[in-house]
This record gives structure tokens, C-alpha cells and sequence, in this order.
């Protein structure tokens, strides 16, 4: 093995390149951080809503050395998906669906394994080191390593901030047992500038550089399994899956470019899909409409149900139509959103629709829903 700390870390910046991602830096794996403490605090404080899967593997995830004890060095790799035109945009449109910049194609996650499994092949080969490849389905804290890589910083929104890619950016790492030389921190740039917290529809950063998940709407779209509360569900606007409100309203983003990765390009069966088509989806269509896509692993009842919700917010009753079709569903989940969304758009076809269907619903929720819409002046 080369002995040479800086060669060695040059040369593991140029293999990542090599292997397709836009940007490597390099940071030390084995020293203290204070990120482990936040993410206690998070959890303890109840911000990480259901997903059990961050407390159970809390202690693993407190230092990169919980998971690897021999690990030394990391390598962070960036994959830039910067979209091609202004993703708020899209919000004006609400007849219309909105789904994340970064789940309109191939799953990012199966893109970035793929390229950083060849740096790993292409590293232990050079040198002989041990290597293991993480991206964030695994429990590493990849961002508060970007920073300390000097990759770019955690902004007030929770998420990396990059001087060349805005927040656009994949990110993976690289743990080694090889000592590389780190490259230096990168400073916080944020200043005053507050836009990413002012702009987030329900409020879901208690103060800057803290989120509570239980109130994005990523995770009210993507994790949360079950109804999303009632005074949420109108601040979701049409965004079915996901929400890039705080990425996109960024400031460093006018440094960023388009991805000229095709993988991340919006596939072309998404355009011009309509939330009232959206909402016919049985499980089989649902399924090759997203194949190969992250959209698909929320499965077809939730996904539903957030189209549902937005069919509510469009404030079209001339889509009503596809809001009634959906009360005899199969899923009680999605009854219960398409109850909500008829009372939205329709109040006099709800009433009718109430009189028909409430006494014979054999679901509780669903019942509540037909309830409260009555009592919410439906």
C-alpha cells in the first residue's frame, strides 16, 4: 500500500471522478464531532416521527466509527441532479402533480451504490486498503461528513449547501481503513439569509439548522404511513411526493447547473400526467408507471392518498369525478382521503355522497372523515 497520506487522498479524489460523480472531498473518519449529539436530541425530542428504523439504529449512527471501528478516512462523493428549470414553479400549476426533483427518474440511490462499489474496487485494488460504500439508506451520517470534508456546509434547512452545485447534490461515502489527508472544512455561508425557513409551508424548522420531520411534507408524502392530520393536508398544496420548497429557494442555487446525469433527467411517460389520472392507478399500473423509481417503494395506497389530498387542494370540482371513484376503493387510507378531498371541492355532491355511503362504512377513520367533514360546514 502507498504510504503517502496526500497522494493517496488525490488519488482516491480522481477515481471518484472517474467514476461518475461530480465532486470528492476527503475527511477524517475517527475524529469527535458534535453531530452525534444533535441526532440524540433529535430523536429524543420525538422530530424523527415514524421512522423507528433512526432510533433503533441510533448508536450506530452517532460516529462513523460506531459502524466501522478500523475506518480512518472517508471519502464524500457528490452527484449533482440540479434540475433544468425552477421546481416552485411547478406549484402554481394545481390541477397539476409535483413530484421531488430527485425521485422524476431512476433512484439515486441504486445510481450512486453502483458508482461508489467501482471507486471501492477501483481503491482496494491501488492499495490494497479495506472499504466499505455507504449511501443514506445505511446508518452513516453522510452530510455532517460533507461538511467536515469541506464538500460544502449544512444550511438552515438541515440539508448540504455546495458553492458549485447549490443543494443539488447526492450524496455517498467511501469509509477506509487507509489514513488519507482531509481536506479542510467548509465554512457555513448562510449569513442572515433566512429564505429556506420562511418559505416552508408548514413550519416544520423550529429554528434554523433544526427540522421536526413530523411536519415536512417529505416526510408527511413519503414516510408517514397513515392519514396526514387534517390541518396539514391543505398546506401540501399539489406536491404528491416530496417537497423541494426549502432546496429550491436557496440563494447558493444560482451557482448550481443542470444535471447532466440522464438518469435524474424527468423520465418522459411523467409528462403530462394529470392528478385525476393519477388517481386511477390500480397496483399493477402504479407499479410499471415507477418502475426503477423511488416513487415506487411508498407503494400505491400512499401514494394515492397524497394525490387525493392535492385533488382537494386544486380547487377544481369539475374533478370531483375522480375523487368519487376513489370512495369505493379497496383502502380504507384512501376512502378516508378522497372523503376529505369531496368535501374540498364539492360540498353540495359531498353531502349526497355522505347520505349514501357513511352508515355502510365499515372503517372507523373513514367514518371520522365523513363526520368531520360535516362538521367543518361541508
Amino acid at each position: 500500500m502507498t504510504a503517502n497520506p496526500q497522494s493517496l487522498a488525490a488519488r482516491a479524489r480522481t477515481l471518484a471522478l472517474e467514476a461518475g460523480f461530480s465532486t470528492a472531498h476527503i475527511a477524517r473518519a475517527d475524529e469527535p464531532w458534535e453531530a452525534g449529539d444533535h441526532l440524540r436530541t433529535f430523536v429524543e425530542a420525538d422530530r424523527h416521527g415514524s421512522m423507528d428504523w433512526m432510533a433503533e439504529t441510533l448508536e450506530r449512527r452517532v460516529h462513523p466509527t460506531a459502524m466501522w471501528p478500523e475506518a480512518k478516512s472517508a471519502v464524500v462523493v457528490g452527484l449533482d441532479y440540479g434540475p433544468d428549470s425552477d421546481p416552485l414553479e411547478a406549484l402554481k400549476q394545481t390541477r397539476e402533480p409535483v413530484i421531488s426533483v430527485y425521485a422524476q427518474n431512476r433512484d439515486y440511490h441504486d445510481v450512486l451504490k453502483k458508482r461508489l462499489k467501482a471507486l471501492a474496487r477501483a481503491f482496494h485494488a491501488e492499495t490494497g486498503a479495506a472499504v466499505k460504500v455507504f449511501v443514506d439508506t445505511a446508518p452513516l451520517m453522510e452530510k455532517p461528513l460533507a461538511e467536515r470534508s469541506g464538500l460544502g456546509w449544512q444550511g438552515k434547512h438541515t440539508n448540504l449547501v455546495s458553492r458549485s452545485f447549490g443543494s443539488w447534490l447526492f450524496l455517498g461515502v467511501m469509509l477506509t481503513e487507509a489514513d488519507l489527508t482531509p481536506d479542510a472544512p467548509e465554512a457555513d455561508h448562510c449569513g442572515s439569509c433566512r429564505a429556506c425557513l420562511d418559505i416552508c409551508p408548514t413550519n416544520a424548522f423550529p429554528a434554523p439548522y433544526q427540522l421536526d420531520a413530523r411536519l415536512c411534507i417529505s416526510y408527511l408524502t413519503i414516510e408517514h404511513k397513515g392519514a396526514v392530520a387534517r390541518d396539514l393536508r391543505p398546506l401540501m398544496g399539489n406536491r404528491i411526493y416530496g417537497c423541494d420548497d426549502c432546496l429550491a429557494v436557496c440563494p447558493w442555487n444560482k451557482f448550481a447547473q443542470v444535471s447532466a446525469e440522464i438518469a435524474f433527467h424527468p423520465r418522459e411517460s411523467l409528462t403530462g400526467l394529470t392528478l385525476a389520472g393519477l388517481s386511477a392507478l390500480d397496483d399493477a399500473a402504479y407499479r410499471a408507471l415507477f418502475t426503477a423509481s423511488p416513487v415506487k417503494r411508498i407503494g400505491r395506497e400512499r401514494f394515492v392518498r397524497n394525490v387525493l389530498y392535492a385533488l382537494g387542494n386544486s380547487g377544481a370540482a369539475d374533478l370531483s369525478d375522480a375523487v368519487v371513484a376513489r370512495l369505493d376503493d379497496d383502502s380504507a387510507l384512501v376512502r378516508g382521503a378522497a372523503v376529505w378531498a369531496l368535501s374540498r371541492l364539492d360540498p353540495a355532491r359531498f353531502g349526497d355522497e355522505r347520505a349514501r355511503r357513511a352508515a355502510s362504512e365499515p372503517d372507523e377513520n373513514v367514518c371520522e372523515e365523513w363526520a368531520l367533514g360535516v362538521a367543518s360546514g361541508a
